[in-house]
């Protein structure tokens, strides 16, 4: 890769960190990307997208794809970079960034070599991940139409750079959201016994949701359950009448997933019934699994430690990822790779090291290549 590409996509990275949008609302992320894409005579698919946007570099078969996410999060940046986020309360807190301008760096570099390509590079700069529902826009807008096989990455803050890690089957787990609402009875705080006290009810739910994972299922499974939000009153000397509770369950397990709502759904409404209030559940899903093609992760990992990446097979993990869509409709793996930011995911002092950037370009440029040999064979 010569130096003017690479200081080129350090160059874009920082002003897409500098002018982040939120999932959905990527309008001007789209149209710089676009715009550098053009620069390059690289194909734009005419696909009806609100935000996005998806290339093609080659011609005939066979067809592989892929993936960067391109949106921010509702974050105020605390980093004192220089090239910090100039949108109050937006920030590139989990990379999408880099992963785009990996992405342009490979399209750049396929494009060079467009000639000798053995079929098609489809690329997909994807809005949305953060709401998990991008990669279902991009779906349904015919972007896996034809491909044979689909990679995509993260940047991992918790691995040194020159680290890349992933595995067959489960990586990443399934991400579902909940909220309770619990009905009391409001009362002065001096005289709890003419009320029915949702506090309480709220802080024994709490309490007993986390026996999902210690006595009701098994320990050799993957369950997490999270309760983040607990919103109860607002003032000191009354006992409010309701109360609202809001959570995550992370599972591998698709069983456990499908029957874990309504173990919840018993559990609350038995411990709310018990008191005399009453409590309901809104079960909320998200993003799959994602699960690796095994043969597409061994192939991502040799591929791996033929450019010069320290090679380790991952141990599933409990984040999301909606990149798991796409792997439900065709084959493919999912890497991470360390960018040894002090800092971890959707922090506001979050700072990927740039180094990252230019051995990830080498190396999905080069699975491409290989991938469409292998698609072949």
């Amino acid at each position: 890769m010569t130096d003017s590409l690479i200081e080129q996509l350090v160059s874009w990275r920082r002003e897409l960190h500098q002018h982040p949008e939120l999932s959905n609302h990527e309008f001007a992320t789209t149209e710089r990307i676009t715009a550098w894409l053009k620069e390059a005579d690289i194909r734009v698919l005419p696909l009806r997208l609100k935000t996005g946007v998806v290339v093609e570099i080659g011609q005939g078969e066979p067809l592989i794809a892929l993936r960067a996410d391109i949106d921010a999060l509702p974050i105020e940046e605390a980093t004192h970079r220089p090239f910090a986020s100039k949108n109050a309360g937006v920030m590139h807190a989990c990379g999408h960034d880099i992963h785009t301008s990996v992405m342009l760096g490979v399209a750049y570099r396929l494009k060079a070599q467009e000639k000798q390509l053995k079929g098609r590079v489809r690329i997909l700069f994807q809005p949305a991940e953060e709401t998990f529902n991008g990669a279902q826009q991009l779906i349904d807008a015919g972007a896996l139409e034809g491909v044979q096989a689909i990679f995509g990455m993260h940047n991992a803050p918790d691995l040194p750079l020159g680290t890349l890690k992933t595995r067959g089957g489960a990586f990443y787990a399934n991400v579902d959201r909940f909220s309770i609402t619990i009905n009391g009875k409001g009362a002065h705080a001096a005289r709890p016994h003419e009320g029915i006290d949702s506090v309480v009810i709220g802080s024994q739910i709490v309490t007993t949701l986390q026996t999902l994972a210690s006595r009701i299922y098994s320990a050799q499974e993957s369950v997490v359950v999270s309760v983040t939000r607990f919103t109860a009153g607002n003032t000191w000397n009354v006992l409010p009448q309701t109360v609202e509770l809001e959570g995550t369950v992370r599972t591998h397990n698709d069983t456990i997933r499908e029957a874990i709502p309504q173990r919840i759904r018993s559990l609350v409404e038995g411990i709310a019934g018990g008191f005399g209030a009453r409590a309901t559940l809104d079960w909320q899903p998200g993003p799959p699994a994602l699960i690796n093609t095994p043969q597409w992760a061994d192939f991502a990992l040799s591929i791996a430690k033929e450019s010069g990446y320290n090679v380790e097979v991952a141990t599933p993990q409990m984040g999301g990822e909606d990149f798991a869509f796409y792997l439900h409709h065709v084959p493919g793996a999912f890497v991470s790779i360390g960018s040894a930011s002090a800092f971890g995911l959707h922090h506001p002092e979050f700072d990927p090291n740039e180094a990252v950037i230019e051995p990830a370009v080498n190396y999905f440029t080069a699975l491409a290549q290989r991938a469409l040999h292998t698609v072949a064979e």
